[in-house]
C-alpha cells in the first residue's frame, strides 16, 4: 500500500485531495458536527496538507499529538501557523494539550489509514495509537460510538486486512471517487 502511494504523481495526489475534500464536505453537511477530530496529512496521506484549515471552516477541529508512549493527546487547531514538526515526520499543533480523552468530545473523527477492509478493520502504520484513541469512544451515543471515518485513496478499500484483538473498526470510509461508504453489519454500501 505504501509503495502504491509513493507511485502517485503530485498531480494525482492533488486531484484526489480536492475530490476527497468535496466528499468530506458532503459528510460534514450531512452530520453537522460541532467538533471534528482529524489529523494533518503528511507525504502521500489522503486529504491534502490543508485538511485542518478546510475542516476549521465548518467546525472546531482537534488534532493529535503523538505521546512518547504512542498514545494520542489532542489540541484545538488554531491555524496553519500553529503547526510544528513532531516525531516521525508528523505535523502537530501547538497550544494547550487537552488530554487523551478529549477525542470523546468529537462528533466526527477522521482517521488516517493505509487500507480498510469490508469489515471496517483499518490498516495503520503499526503503532496502535489510533486503536487506543478509538477504544475510548464507547459511549451512550446510539450505536455506541461517534462516527469514525477513514480517509483513503481510491483502491484502498480492500477485501481483507489482518486484524488483532485490539484493532478498532471504523464506521465508514471516504475515497475520492467512491465517496462516503458506511459500514453496515455485513458489508459496505454507498
Amino acid at each position: 500500500m505504501i509503495t502504491a502511494r509513493r507511485h502517485l504523481t503530485p498531480e494525482t495526489r492533488l486531484a484526489a485531495a480536492t475530490q476527497l475534500q468535496d466528499q468530506i464536505l458532503a459528510c460534514v453537511r450531512r452530520e453537522h458536527p460541532s467538533t471534528i477530530a482529524a489529523y494533518v496529512p503528511v507525504g502521500t496521506e489522503p486529504g491534502g496538507s490543508d485538511l485542518p484549515e478546510f475542516l476549521a471552516a465548518h467546525a472546531r477541529v482537534l488534532l493529535p499529538i503523538l505521546l512518547p508512549d504512542g498514545d494520542l493527546d489532542w489540541v484545538a487547531y488554531e491555524g496553519p501557523s500553529s503547526l510544528i514538526e513532531g516525531p516521525r515526520g508528523l505535523r502537530e499543533p501547538t497550544g494547550p494539550r487537552l488530554g487523551v480523552t478529549t477525542i470523546e468530545s468529537a462528533d466526527l473523527i477522521l482517521v488516517p489509514a493505509l487500507a480498510v477492509d469490508r469489515r471496517g478493520i483499518r490498516l495503520g502504520r503499526g503503532g496502535g495509537s489510533y486503536d487506543r484513541a478509538l477504544a475510548r469512544l464507547i459511549s451512550d451515543i446510539p450505536g455506541g460510538r461517534r462516527l469514525v471515518v477513514a480517509l483513503l485513496h481510491d483502491g484502498e478499500l480492500i477485501d481483507h486486512v489482518p486484524a488483532e484483538p485490539h484493532d478498532q473498526p471504523v464506521d465508514a470510509v471516504i475515497t475520492p471517487s467512491g465517496g462516503f461508504r458506511l459500514r453496515p453489519a455485513t458489508e459496505w454500501t454507498k
